[in-house]
């Protein structure tokens, strides 16, 4: 025997942990405003992005493959960040629509 519960057990250890919970009514809006959140954190991300595209590295330090991605990845924080921090206005916008187009179907 391979000391695996049998199919009968199993099923008597699901029916006496109840009801499957069901999720909350509430979880579409919380899923929309995460959504919402993480599009903010995108889009100030590619703002910043541009913005620093102008700014030049140190000579001695600067320069090279390893600090275009470091000041990706830093750019990227930065956006997330000031998403939470409250960012631009952006999430409320895109949530207050993803929820009307909920509503609508």
């Amino acid at each position: 025997m391979t000391g695996l519960p049998s199919s009968s057990a199993l099923a008597a250890q699901s029916i006496a942990a109840g009801p499957i919970p069901q999720p909350a009514k509430s979880a579409p809006a919380a899923a929309a405003r995460k959504s919402a959140e993480e599009f903010e954190a995108f889009f100030l991300t590619q703002m910043l992005e541009h913005m620093f595209k102008g700014v030049p590295t140190n000579g001695y330090f600067g320069g090279g493959h390893g600090e275009g991605v470091y000041r990706s990845l830093m750019l990227q924080e930065y956006g997330r960040v000031l998403g939470k921090a409250g960012g631009i206005g952006v999430a409320d916008l895109v949530h207050r629509e993803l929820m009307r187009l909920q509503e609508a179907q």
